[in-house]
């Protein structure tokens, strides 16, 4: 397999799953500086250009959620969810589409509002409005949605990944996750995992 990405973008989660299965797979760093995900070459690989991407023997799939899905499905004996229950499977996928669908469109509006506006002060207004939406997002999931010490309880899964990785972003878009002791806790624990630190590195140059 073939694993694409980008330093620090939500492709850390299926790195750090593919890590934690133990399969095999080479990396391709796409450099957004110059705009490498629009290149005519990657464009062939995922015409949406964006990452990540994974090129496996039966084709190529894109989409956090998806990869995250296919990964645990693919090493069953690495137990990233629970796919033997399909309500609690579901569950995972449910979070995981909170996650893809409503917090990263929410980060998103911090450095892409051109790709929904024009006006520049509809930009910034969009801008603005980050930290209260990731905030309300968080919040959410902090209350009604992370069981504890785990997403799904005391089971470990891909939800806790990818959970995770966008937790990295709350600083940035002017958050505090200790607002959320939950997800802080979460998060430190997983930043101990042998997988988290070597993607780590490789996301850090």
């Amino acid at each position: 397999m073939i694993f694409y990405y980008a330093p620090q973008t939500c492709a850390i989660a299926t790195h750090i799953a593919l890590e934690e299965a133990g399969a095999e797979y080479e990396t391709r760093r796409i450099d957004f500086a110059i705009t490498e995900q629009q290149s005519a070459e990657y464009l062939k690989i995922n015409p949406k250009g964006r990452v990540p991407a994974l090129v496996t023997d039966q084709g190529i799939i894109t989409e956090t959620p998806a990869l995250l899905a296919y990964v645990a499905q693919s090493y069953p004996q690495a137990r990233l969810a629970p796919l033997d229950d399909p309500f609690a499977f579901a569950k995972v996928q449910e979070f995981n589409s909170y996650l893809c669908a409503t917090v990263h469109v929410a980060h998103a509006h911090r450095m892409r509002g051109a790709r929904w506006v024009d006006d520049e002060a509809a930009i910034a207004a969009m801008k603005a409005k980050v930290p209260q939406t990731m905030h309300a997002c968080f919040e959410l999931i902090e209350q009604e949605m992370l069981e504890g010490p785990w997403v799904m309880g005391k089971e470990y899964s891909v939800a806790d990944i990818y959970l995770f990785t966008l937790s990295r972003w709350l600083e940035g878009d002017g958050v505090d996750v200790q607002d959320f002791p939950k997800v802080a806790a979460l998060k430190e624990r997983m930043q101990e995992k042998e997988s988290v630190q070597t993607v780590m590195a490789l996301n850090a140059v």
